[in-house]
């Protein structure tokens, strides 16, 4: 066993290294203090400091990694072939290949945790202000649905659209915007204070949409990432979206909160009408579930612009509903989730709506 032990030493070392950075992460993952204590003077300022390298550039450095990652599994899987057919000793050589991927997939995944997944176990947005989820009541869920179609219809016509009505407003102008959506939101939650960077374009976003994917935060590179093929007319939110974990935040659906929260408060018309669309639909499809008779009524408020833009979005996600890719990468994130303890997993989303009612029932 020694000397087995000692003909791969190099990699046994690398593995036992992982292994224990992993079970160190695992053991401690539950002490609150300690993990905010490393997420706030530790990983947090870290991501700060690769944000300043990784957005000197307004290229995605995280889809050039994909990338290259994909490049460089492909040839270290030839190249191992390869060189365990020429070797005399090939249980060895064979063992070696896969050891030494197991311990780079171990050590990226390490990475991540020192980088993201110990915001998973700090204080989120709700402990820090107050504001929890909490079971929504018929009445109020009504009440705040026909607000926010109220809202959305009223907005609707502050955006810039094309011919037929869709929403036109440029692409570039809202990652730009983005540097600014969070300014009114810190005001009355100073603990969102944050120096934004802004989001990034991503340019193989039709493989996102095959995904279903709109946008994603990579803590290897601290960038926020958005997708630029799908409607621009969800694009501001989600970018919003994306911010909010960039203030740390892991919970999916305290940032869905958060995304709506800051751009309905951003007094930046595009961000504006994405916020209170992505709270209708929310909270609409919330109330169709258990009052569609109810739901139509209010949706019949809603002007033609906005019915334009549901239709542009609905057309354009349909011709990925039955993509493999789009089910397999649910499944995958579904399980994502709920190895980091949200046991609801995608359908952990709809808690979105709880808050969305705990916080906007006392304001109409």
């Amino acid at each position: 066993m020694k000397a087995f032990f000692l003909r791969h030493k190099k990699l046994h070392i690398w593995l036992i290294c992982d292994l224990l950075a992993l079970g160190l992460f695992y053991l401690l993952r539950t002490n609150r203090s300690l993990m905010n204590f490393l997420a706030r003077y530790i990983t947090a300022p870290l991501r700060r400091f690769i944000a300043s390298l990784t957005y000197r550039t307004d290229l995605s450095v995280m889809e050039i990694l994909c990338v290259l990652l994909v490049l460089l599994a492909a040839a270290y899987v030839l190249w191992s072939a390869v060189a365990v057919l020429r070797s005399q000793e090939r249980l060895h050589r064979l063992y070696s290949a896969l050891l030494g991927a197991g311990c780079f997939g171990l050590s990226i995944w390490a990475a991540f945790c020192l980088l993201w997944g110990i915001n998973c176990w700090t204080d989120g947005f709700q402990t820090q202000s107050g504001i929890y989820a909490q079971p929504v009541h018929r009445e109020d869920l009504a009440a705040v649905t026909l607000y926010f179609a109220q809202q959305l219809s009223e907005s609707a016509i502050t955006v810039e659209r094309d011919e037929q009505g869709s929403f036109a407003v440029p692409r570039e102008e809202i990652l730009a915007d983005s540097l600014h959506v969070y300014d009114a939101l810190e005001e009355q939650f100073p603990f969102l204070a944050y120096e934004d960077v802004g989001v990034k374009g991503v340019h193989f976003s039709r493989v996102m949409s095959a995904l279903d994917f709109t946008g994603i935060f990579c803590p290897f590179t601290a960038e926020s990432n958005v997708n630029m093929d799908a409607p621009a007319s969800r694009l501001p939110c989600t970018a919003a979206h994306e911010l909010a974990h960039q203030r740390g935040f892991f919970s999916e659906q305290e940032c869905n909160f958060l995304g709506i929260l800051a751009s309905t408060t951003s007094a930046i018309p595009a961000y504006e009408y994405s916020g209170w669309t992505s709270a209708f639909i929310y909270a609409g499809n919330a109330l169709y579930s258990v009052d569609p008779e109810l739901y139509w009524a209010i949706r019949e408020l809603l002007p033609p612009e906005v019915e334009q833009d549901f239709a542009d979005s609905a057309a354009y996600w349909a011709q990925f509903e039955e993509a493999p890719s789009q089910q397999i990468s649910n499944t995958v994130y579904d399980g994502v989730l709920k190895a980091w303890g949200d046991e609801r997993g995608i359908r952990s989303y709809g808690t979105v709506v709880d808050l969305l009612v705990a916080y906007y029932k006392d304001l109409i």
